[in-house]
């Protein structure tokens, strides 16, 4: 390399790594709001088999509108309470 590439090189990786770097707690934060988000669709969509359960629809029709199998569907969602029970205050 000539002199004045090299200088232009090294200009180059200095100001490359001397910027200032991207703050973690920004994707962190964004990346908690996710698993936030994810839970709150497991939530809606158990609450919604559980509607859908005891309004007699059936575990393939369950399974179709969710793109899973039968199986998967009832594997997830068979063992839980399909009624809320009415609290006696």
């Amino acid at each position: 390399m000539t002199a004045a590439r090299s200088s232009t090189y090294i200009d180059f990786m200095r100001t490359t790594f001397n910027q200032e770097s991207p703050r973690p707690e920004g994707v962190l934060g964004e990346l908690a709001a996710v698993r936030e988000a994810r839970r709150e669709v497991e939530r809606q969509e158990a609450a919604l088999v559980r509607r859908a359960r005891n309004e007699g629809i059936v575990w393939e029709q369950i399974a179709v509108s969710l793109g899973v199998t039968k199986q998967a569907v009832h594997r997830k969602y068979a063992g839980r309470r399909l009624a809320r029970s009415k609290s006696t205050c």
